[in-house]
């Protein structure tokens, strides 16, 4: 579990999250204040988490039953986390409670630094799909997908939000983009080890370069349990598709920094 950061043009610094959630809610959340307190401490003003932060199960329907609206304790745990260290947090893919007892959202949520919830997005682009060599996904099965493009204003630049898997849909990006005018995508994921290590780092790169933006991708690495494991490999790319962060593989504590500059069109 650790965190790398850029600094912006502006001299607030923005920091990426890598991390192996587990099926304890106090755990992943003691993991995620210990990082953002460090990250406080190293002059931090914003700090991506990845995907499924707070909780990974290792049975089917687990997360459905704790999927929470975004005003329940758990969500209000992390906003209380964002006030009092003074910073934006963005959350993404946590389980919000659906339209039904059987299925969640899964949704990246944003939050200011006086803990508000400044904004959320639902996972649109749901993961089902056979991971050859590894095992078969359906998200769909417990996970109603959103239908809302979210693009919102922040002392970072205008973010795009997105999660994980609608990474592979490229006229999401062109529509945050091109439509909406985001500067920064941020795309916090769980990316399988099979799939991330074929197109994980290309896809990223391809997403920035084709919309000319900075891509902010916090990854859940390692092991969760037997059944599950996630690639990692967290990082920070310039609109010129160059890497300039990067916590590779499972890195535990490694801090880099470099320029972040926006440029407005």
């Amino acid at each position: 579990m650790s965190f790398s950061s850029v600094s912006a043009a502006s001299q607030a610094r923005v920091g990426v999250v890598q991390m192996t959630s587990v099926g304890d809610l106090d755990a992943n959340y003691a993991t995620c204040s210990r990082l953002t307190k460090e990250a406080a401490a190293a002059g931090v003003k914003f700090l991506c988490f990845p995907e499924v932060f707070s909780f990974i199960g290792s049975k089917d329907g687990e997360s459905v039953k704790l999927a929470e609206p975004l005003d329940g304790p758990i969500m209000q745990r992390y906003c209380s986390l964002a006030n009092e260290s003074s910073m934006w947090l963005s959350l993404g893919g946590f389980q919000e409670r659906g339209p039904d007892d059987s299925h969640q959202y899964n949704t990246h949520v944003l939050i200011d630094e006086s803990g508000k919830v400044r904004s959320s997005y639902r996972k649109i682009h749901l993961f089902d799909v056979d991971v050859p060599g590894n095992m078969v996904y359906k998200e769909s099965r417990f996970t109603t997908a959103g239908d809302t493009v979210v693009v919102v204003d922040s002392p970072f630049g205008r973010l795009g939000l997105t999660v994980c898997y609608d990474l592979r849909f490229p006229e999401l990006y062109q529509c945050l983009r091109f439509k909406h005018q985001a500067q920064v995508l941020l795309v916090p994921s769980a990316f399988t080890k099979v799939t991330g290590e074929a197109h994980w780092e290309i896809l990223l790169r391809a997403r920035a370069i084709e919309t000319q933006c900075y891509v902010i991708a916090a990854a859940q690495a390692g092991k969760h349990n037997e059944k599950r494991e996630s690639y990692g490999d967290s990082i920070i790319i310039d609109p010129w598709g160059t890497v300039i962060a990067r916590l590779p593989g499972s890195t535990v504590h490694w801090i880099c920094s470099s320029r972040y500059r926006l440029v407005k069109s």
